[in-house]
């Protein structure tokens, strides 16, 4: 495997995607009724960020380093931010963020293909009851899952983006998914250097029928957008829960001037199909 998240665990991508993540949710944590996540590329679970794979980059010192101790007021920001610094100099990645919000009835299945990665993963996720580690291949996996029984919760697509096609890929996959499970939330994390390419994988994503798509990106160096160093992400939503955008606009607003490396700097909140 050549991409290896603790280099990159906690840098500014991790912290703007957990907090969409966190705020979906809280979200749906408001029902009762019980939900399911999915997480189709679910990683190691959890990273030791003074390890020598996470000091050579920093990035984390770029990223979650800047907002511990930070006064926040939005919830899903705060609510991050208590569930990372429990783990104090390891970073928590998405499958082990959402294990903490899960209640006694709600699933997480985290899917890991990579056997190193997964053996981390099982070892993470194993004090937690109702969330199961799988080794297999995200994609395929999916076609058995959906719809859940529980016909709630969200599916996370956070590939590494290690294959030329990977977006053409992603965007078959979501499509098989969607026709499956179309009450679901889909967020799915991109890298952001080429614009149009990403418009272009947003209309891919609209072909697969009348959804709500919602996209939340952060730049905090855009001088430095086109470099091989990774200076803009976004978050694709599909079906996102009611008022999504507000609160990210919220948490954005306190998250930007602390990750900012450059004047360029910026966080949007867009709707790309607006909501009904």
């Amino acid at each position: 495997m050549n991409y290896r998240h603790a280099y990159h665990a906690g840098n500014f991508a991790d912290v703007h995607k957990h907090v969409a993540l966190v705020a979906i949710l809280l979200h749906l944590r408001k029902k009762g009724k019980p939900f399911a996540i999915i997480d189709t590329h679910a990683g190691g679970g959890l990273y030791d960020l003074a390890g020598p794979e996470a000091v050579k980059t920093n990035e984390a010192g770029e990223g979650i380093a800047k907002l511990r101790g930070a006064p926040v007021r939005t919830p899903a920001l705060r609510c991050y931010l208590e569930i990372v610094d429990a783990f104090s100099d390891r970073y928590p990645g998405s499958p082990l963020i959402a294990a903490q919000l899960l209640r006694e009835r709600d699933r997480l299945i985290a899917i890991e293909k990579h056997p190193e990665e997964f053996e981390s993963l099982r070892r993470a996720l194993a004090p937690f009851r109702n969330a199961h580690a799988v080794c297999g291949d995200g994609y395929r996996q999916l076609n058995a899952l959906l719809p859940p029984p529980e016909r709630r919760g969200l599916v996370l697509l956070d590939p590494s983006y290690e294959e030329t096609d990977e977006m053409e890929t992603l965007a078959t996959a979501f499509a098989g998914a969607y026709r499956r499970f179309p009450t679901g939330i889909f967020p799915i994390w991109h890298p952001l250097k080429v614009k149009s390419r990403i418009e272009a994988f947003a209309g891919e994503l609209r072909s697969a029928g009348p959804l709500k798509l919602l996209s939340l990106t952060i730049d905090v160096d855009h001088t430095d957008s086109s470099g091989d160093r990774l200076s803009a992400a976004g978050v694709l939503v599909v079906n996102p829960p009611h008022g999504l955008d507000l609160e990210m606009e919220a948490a954005s607003a306190e998250i930007l001037p602390l990750l900012a490396r450059g004047a360029g700097a910026s966080a949007m909140v867009d709707w790309i199909s607006p909501p009904r």
